[in-house]
């Protein structure tokens, strides 16, 4: 593909302490991410994977190096314009859902728009709750949804305010095969069909061949960059 990148990370490094007791998370890293796909990160405990992700997605202030997201440098905006950023370009996908207990599916779908103070896009909402399959648990709380659903509905959230990019942390960490194997199938959609941006951390071979692309980092390093052949 010959997508632009949506995010650029140029020779990230980050230290955790100091001085004999020092953790180099990441050594160096230089990374494009292009508009459209789907990005899987694998390596071992460990290897940085997710401090990575967590810089890209502004989550976590790299010790040197920039980050650049849709055209912005990331690594120099204050909390404030970075909480902005994240809210108005980013989606995320955790491993713990991070559903709110008291609220039901439907207005957890629309929580990043609520907040944000925006009014939701009717047909964009029914169209991503029809994608995810959960028109009848709209009203249901999470308590009385599947791990699986909950995860379903953590998806549309991260694609209700169409966000440029969405970072997913181990999404299917906590699900059984059936449940992980949807949730992908549900990711790959989101690709094909919306044109989204991902970029996944996994530790799941199977899934990581649901992406594009593959990158493997190693002791804070990018030791592979390959391309998927996805199955049709």
């Amino acid at each position: 593909m010959s997508h632009a990148p949506l995010v650029s990370a140029q020779d990230l490094t980050r230290q955790y302490g100091e001085g004999e007791a020092a953790v180099h998370a990441l050594a160096g890293v230089t990374a494009e991410f292009p508009a459209g796909e789907f990005t899987a990160i694998m390596g071992a405990s460990g290897s940085g994977k997710s401090t990575l992700m967590h810089c890209l997605a502004g989550l976590d202030r790299p010790t040197s190096g920039t980050v650049t997201l849709d055209g912005v440098e990331i690594t120099t905006l204050d909390d404030n314009k970075l909480t902005a950023l994240r809210r108005d370009k980013i989606g995320f996908i955790f491993q713990s859902f991070n559903l709110v207990p008291v609220l039901t599916a439907g207005e957890n779908i629309e929580l990043p728009l609520t907040i944000a103070g925006r009014e939701p896009d009717r047909e964009w909402i029914e169209q991503l709750v029809d994608v995810v399959g959960l028109g009848d648990r709209l009203t249901h709380r999470p308590a009385e949804l599947s791990g699986g659903q909950q995860q379903r509905v953590a998806v549309a959230r991260a694609l209700a305010a169409r966000p440029a990019i969405i970072f997913a942390d181990e999404p299917t960490g906590n699900l059984d095969s059936k449940s992980s194997a949807e949730v992908m199938q549900l990711l790959r959609r989101c690709v094909d069909e919306f044109g989204q941006t991902i970029v996944m951390v996994t530790h799941d071979a199977g899934h990581a061949q649901v992406a594009d692309r593959l990158l493997t980092l190693s002791d804070g390093q990018i030791v592979a960059d390959e391309r998927i052949a996805v199955a049709v």
